[in-house]
C-alpha cells in the first residue's frame, strides 16, 4: 500500500535480538528509527545517531508515533505503560508479560487510552508458513485431522548454553514462554482458537533454572488436535530456518514443512522458499511492515494486543498443566477470560 510519510519510531532494547528488528526496521517501507534505547550505552550509541539509556528521557525528547519494545518480559509492563503516557503506538515483544493478569492490565491500559498495541509475534509471518494457510484454506488436505510442530536448535548444552541471548539460563519459564509460544500463535493463525491443552516438561541441562524440553497436546474449539515438541540439543536435518519441521493432517492429503522452508505433499514440493535475506524468511520485516500498514490504514493487526490475549492464555494454561499434571482447559479458567469489549 501507498503510505502518506514515514512513521517515525524509537526502538527499547538493542541487544541481540533488538539489532535483527533494527536491521529489518531498515528495510521497512513507511516507517523510519530516529532514536535508540539501551541501558548499554554502547549498544544504544551503535544503534542509531540519537541514542540513550533512559527511556524516559527518549520518550520526552523526541518526536515519535511509535515505540518499539525489544527488551526481556520484567521490563515490558513499565515500558508500556510508558508508551501509553506518552499517546505512542506500541509494538512489543513476546512474551508479552510475566502474567497473564499483567498482559490484560496492558491491554486495557493501550485501549483506555486509545493507543495501539501490537505483540512481536513473527512465527506465523513466516512465508512457509503463509503458503501453507493458503494451501490448506484452498482444500489441500480437505478437513483438517491433526497437526505437529518439531522445534529444534542446538544451542541448549554446556556450561553456557544460548550464547546469543544468555540471559535465557536464569529465567523461572523458557522454553514454552519464549521459543514453544510461536507454534502455538501459528497453530491459533493456520486453525483457529484453543480450548484446551496438556504439558510435560523437564529440565536437562542443569545449568538453566527454568524448561529446556516439552511437548504440548492442544485442542482447538473445532476439535482438531496437534502436538507441539520442542527442545534445544539438535539441529533438524537438513538444517534451514524454519527451526524445525511441521505437518499438518487431513482428509484428503497432508503437508510438510522442512527446516529448510519448502512445502511438500506426497513427497513433491510445491512450495519453495526462496527467501534468502532477513530473519527465518524475513519474517520480522514482514510483521513491522504489518504494523505500520495497519497504523495508517486502521486495520487489526493480527495480533493486536487483546486478540493475543489468546496466545498468551494458551502459555499460562500450558505452565498450570505442568504444575497440576492435568489437562487445562481455558474456559474453566477464571483468569483466562478473555474480557471481550
Amino acid at each position: 500500500m501507498s503510505l502518506p510519510r514515514r512513521l517515525r519510531g524509537a526502538i527499547i532494547g538493542c541487544g541481540y535480538f533488538g539489532s535483527i528488528q533494527l536491521k529489518s526496521w531498515r528495510r521497512t517501507p513507511g516507517a523510519e528509527i530516529v532514536a535508540a534505547c539501551d541501558l548499554e550505552a554502547d549498544r544504544a550509541r551503535t544503534a542509531c545517531s540519537r541514542w540513550y539509556t533512559s527511556p524516559e528521557e527518549m520518550l520526552r525528547c523526541e518526536t515519535l508515533d511509535f515505540v518499539d519494545i525489544a527488551t526481556p518480559v520484567a521490563s515490558h509492563l513499565a515500558l508500556v505503560r510508558l508508551a501509553i503516557s506518552r499517546r505512542l503506538h506500541v509494538i512489543c515483544q513476546k512474551p508479552i508479560a510475566r502474567s497473564y493478569d499483567e498482559a490484560v492490565e496492558m491491554v486495557e491500559q493501550a485501549e483506555e487510552a486509545g493507543v495501539r498495541l501490537m505483540v512481536h509475534e513473527n512465527w506465523r509471518w513466516q512465508p512457509w508458513y503463509r503458503a501453507a494457510a493458503e494451501l490448506i484454506a484452498g482444500g489441500a488436505i480437505g478437513r483438517p485431522i491433526s497437526y505437529w510442530f518439531r522445534s529444534r536448535d542446538r544451542d541448549g548444552w554446556g556450561a553456557e548454553p544460548y550464547p546469543k541471548q544468555a540471559y535465557f539460563r536464569g529465567l523461572e519459564r523458557f522454553l514454552i514462554d519464549e521459543a514453544l509460544v510461536h507454534y502455538i500463535d501459528t497453530a491459533r493463525f493456520l486453525f483457529g482458537d484453543v480450548c484446551a491443552v496438556y504439558a510435560q516438561a523437564r529440565t536437562i541441562n542443569p545449568v538453566i533454572k527454568a524448561e529446556d524440553q516439552a511437548i504440548l497436546v492442544v485442542t482447538h474449539d473445532s476439535g482438531l488436535l496437534g502436538t507441539i515438541d520442542g527442545h534445544r540439543f539438535l539441529d533438524p536435518e537438513p538444517t534451514g530456518p524454519a527451526m524445525g519441521e511441521a505437518g499438518f493432517e487431513g482428509e484428503a492429503g497432508a503437508l510438510f514443512i522442512s527446516a529448510t522452508g519448502d512445502v511438500y505433499s506426497g513427497g513433491e514440493r510445491i512450495y519453495e522458499n526462496r527467501v534468502r535475506e532477513g530473519y527465518r524468511g524475513d519474517s520480522v520485516r514482514a510483521t513491522q511492515q504489518h504494523f505500520i500498514e495497519c497504523l495508517v490504514s486502521g486495520r487489526a493487526f493480527e495480533t493486536e494486543g487483546r486478540e493475543y490475549l489468546k496466545t498468551f492464555a494458551v502459555v499460562e494454561a500450558a505452565y498450570r498443566s505442568l504444575a497440576r499434571c492435568r489437562v487445562i482447559t481455558l474456559a474453566n479458567e477464571h483468569s483466562f477470560a478473555v474480557r471481550q469489549k
